[in-house]
C-alpha cells in the first residue's frame, strides 16, 4: 500500500492543489518522474515530497509503466471519461477564441524547448520514446487548481524530431472535483471536451510490468474496471486517478483543428 500511495503521488496533475517543483536530486537536466495530470491534493503532498527527495527507483519505474499504459489509450472506453459536448450558447465561440489566443501567446515563447526548460518546465521521462512529450510546469499546475489563465498552461506538448522537440500544443488541467458546469466556465463545453482517466486497478508492486502486456488485467488498458474485480485480483482500485485535462493546438488555422478531440485521442496523455 505504501508503494501504491507513493506511486499515485509520483504519477499525475491537480485535485485541490498542484504541488511541488521538480526535485533537485534528479541530475538529468529537464527530466521529471511525476506524470503530467498528477492528483496533487493536499493529503498527497507529503508523499510527493518523500518521493522526490528519496528518488525511489521502483516508484519511478512504476510511473513509467503507467505512462506506457496510457500510450494510444485516448478513447471513450471504460477507463476514459469525457465531458459531454453541449449545445452552443451565445458567446461560446468568442470565449473559446480568447482561450486559443492565450494559448498561442503562451506557446509562441516556447517554440524553442530550451526556453521552456529555462522557465521551469520539466520533461516527463525524456529517456523513454513517446509519441508526444509533456513539458510540465508544476507552478502553473498549482495556479490552475484555483484559477484558469490560458497564458499559463500546465504542460507544453512536443513531438521529438531527432535531438530537437517541435511544439504542437498545450495542455490545461483542472481539479477532478470540478463539475462540468465549472469546466464550462473555463472553456465552453460546446467547443472543447475535457477528459479524465477512471476505473484504474493498480497491480501489486511485484506485478507492475503486467500493465504493459497484451490482454492486461491491470492499468489503463486493463480488463478490470470495477472495484470488486480489482480486489479479487489483488489490486488497488481508484475510481479516478488523473484530473481533468484538455489539449489545445493553438497553431492550427481553424477551430475544428484547434480543439480537435480526435487528435487529442491519438496523442494520448
Amino acid at each position: 500500500m505504501r508503494h501504491f500511495i507513493t506511486l499515485l503521488a509520483t504519477v499525475l496533475i491537480c485535485s485541490v492543489a498542484w504541488g511541488q517543483t521538480p526535485s533537485s536530486s534528479n541530475n538529468t537536466p529537464g527530466s521529471q518522474d511525476s506524470m503530467p495530470g498528477m492528483d496533487m491534493s493536499h493529503h498527497d503532498m507529503p508523499n510527493m515530497k518523500e518521493t522526490s527527495a528519496g528518488g525511489d527507483k521502483e516508484d519511478a519505474d512504476a510511473s513509467a509503466h503507467v505512462m506506457h499504459s496510457m500510450e494510444g489509450h485516448m478513447d471513450t472506453g471504460p477507463h476514459m471519461k469525457m465531458t459531454a459536448l453541449r449545445k452552443a450558447k451565445p458567446g461560446d465561440a468568442e470565449r473559446a477564441q480568447q482561450v486559443a489566443d492565450g494559448a498561442r501567446k503562451a506557446a509562441e515563447k516556447y517554440k524553442d524547448y530550451h526556453v521552456a526548460l529555462a522557465d521551469g518546465f520539466r520533461i516527463f521521462h525524456p529517456e523513454i520514446p513517446q509519441k508526444m512529450y509533456h513539458f510540465t510546469n508544476y507552478g502553473n499546475g498549482m495556479k490552475a487548481a484555483f484559477h484558469f489563465d490560458p497564458e499559463y498552461p500546465t504542460s507544453l506538448l512536443y513531438e521529438k524530431h531527432g535531438d530537437d522537440y517541435k511544439l504542437i500544443g498545450v495542455m490545461y488541467t483542472a481539479p477532478k472535483r470540478l463539475t462540468e458546469d465549472q469546466l464550462d466556465e473555463r472553456i465552453p463545453l460546446s467547443i472543447a471536451q475535457w477528459h479524465e482517466h477512471v476505473n484504474f486497478c493498480a497491480p501489486p508492486s511485484d506485478r507492475r510490468s503486467e500493465m504493459l502486456k497484451p490482454n492486461a488485467q491491470f492499468g489503463l488498458r486493463g480488463s478490470i474496471t470495477t472495484e470488486e474485480a480489482c480486489t479479487a485480483a489483488g489490486g488497488t482500485f481508484r475510481p479516478v486517478i488523473f484530473n481533468w485535462m484538455v489539449h489545445v493546438y493553438p497553431f492550427e488555422k481553424d477551430a475544428a483543428n484547434i480543439w480537435s478531440v480526435e487528435r487529442q485521442h491519438g496523442d494520448a496523455d
